[in-house]
């Protein structure tokens, strides 16, 4: 029996995920994050791999991972890693955006921050920048570890890059920076790139003819695992953060609002990323008490608490402001109606987000699949239904590493 392992390096851990040729789960296994650098990365992959039965690994075909977009590091012609990894949330980027804006297309993807590009830029200035050969995201760098060859990435990871998703290849403007460094390789989603290495088949019991493929990012993994499929239909990941991604006939590009479009077949997803979410709920509530106060709530009430929840300062959709204040007063007396603000602010945030998205083009949305943790908790998916006002259902699947896995078996995302 073909087997297929789906890897995903979310915000909150690791997970993996292996299907049979039929999209059955044959196992799970999971690794949360004590901290999140290269050193932990590689230590979550060969634990999960290590926790994988042994009888399923000798049957794995193929396998691909997921990461956070713009999650990124240099490493040396070793694949070593020559600085601490900047993650997808960090902002340092934004000191070379006026030089950005000089060279790339006015409202680029690219001008932003918390961008692939905004982070290469400020890594060329740092001192540590002479060590490094390439520059790779966390999944690419993942990859290499079980496949040996450095510099390749996919066209998800590589579009906040500024890789032309649709032309195909690294636009005139960028190679105009001439930055020092070997960019990646970009291949679509789901390729095939290699075999195994030897030495992780026999150490982890693995067929030698197991292929590692080209990866994506953890939220449009998300979307795969979803059962979205149809222009229209759209996908929230409700984790630590709040992750949009809509089916679109149009691609939707405005940095203004932190807004960007995936290549996805022969449609597109449009969509952003808010640092609100679930890690804020998480920074007031323990699990239990966000469970029990959730059935308090009556979700046809509307909370007249106006939030704007964030952890520091700085959102990226759909308000692009890396020095947006968090706003989590006034703080009710009962947490009850503390967590209900909460709720609905996010709700809010989440609607206004669509609502920019088909404003500027985007297909009109008619039903919202959730991912994540968020989509467990029904008191909040009544609140986001009243704000959204189209049918919110949960996902066929809701782990963005089964989404992985389906990328491994069928290419999903490869262009028509």
């Amino acid at each position: 029996m073909d087997l297929y392992l789906g890897i995903d390096y979310g915000t909150s851990g690791a997970r993996a995920v292996v299907i049979d040729e039929q999209g059955n789960v044959q196992t799970e296994v999971r690794y949360p994050w004590q901290k999140k650098d290269a050193d932990h990365w590689s230590r979550a992959l060969w634990s999960l791999l290590a926790e994988i039965p042994e009888p399923l690994r000798q049957q794995i075909k193929a396998i691909a991972i997921n990461g956070t977009s713009s999650t990124v590091l240099l490493c040396d012609g070793a694949g070593k890693p020559v600085d601490v990894p900047l993650l997808y949330n960090d902002a340092r980027g934004a000191v070379v955006l006026e030089q950005l804006r000089e060279i790339a297309p006015p409202n680029h993807t690219v001008l932003s921050a918390t961008s692939s590009l905004a982070k290469l830029l400020w890594m060329s200035q740092q001192q540590f920048f002479a060590e490094a050969r390439y520059f790779v995201h966390q999944a690419d760098w993942l990859a290499f570890l079980l496949h040996g060859q450095l510099g390749i990435s996919d066209y998800h990871n590589a579009l906040k890059l500024g890789y032309d998703v649709e032309a195909l290849e690294y636009p005139e403007w960028l190679n105009q920076l001439a930055i020092p460094i070997q960019l990646p390789q970009v291949l679509a989603p789901g390729t095939p790139i290699a075999e195994i290495r030897p030495d992780i088949a026999i150490k982890f019991r693995f067929r030698r003819d197991c292929l590692v493929c080209a990866g994506t990012t953890d939220s449009i993994a998300a979307f795969i695992a979803s059962g979205a499929e149809l222009p229209g239909e759209a996908v929230t990941s409700l984790g630590s953060t709040l992750v949009l991604k809509l089916l679109s006939h149009t691609r939707i590009e405005d940095a203004r609002y932190g807004i960007y479009s995936h290549r996805f077949g022969d449609l597109w997803l449009t969509g952003g990323a808010s640092n609100t979410g679930g890690a804020v709920l998480r920074e007031f509530f323990t699990n239990a008490e966000l469970e029990n106060l959730s059935r308090e709530i009556d979700p046809a009430k509307v909370s007249n608490l106006d939030y704007y929840p964030l952890l520091q300062p700085g959102d990226r959709f759909p308000i692009n402001d890396p020095k947006l204040p968090p706003r989590l007063t006034p703080r009710p007396e009962t947490p009850k109606e503390f967590l209900h603000g909460l709720l609905e602010s996010i709700a809010r945030i989440e609607a206004r987000g669509y609502e920019l998205l088909q404003s500027l083009g985007a297909n009109q949305v008619q039903r919202v699949y959730t991912a994540g943790g968020g989509a467990a908790n029904s008191t909040w998916t009544a609140i986001r239904q009243r704000h959204l006002r189209v049918p919110v259902v949960a996902s066929v699947y809701t782990e963005a590493a089964y989404g992985t896995a389906l990328l491994a078996k069928t290419k999903y995302c490869n262009p028509q």
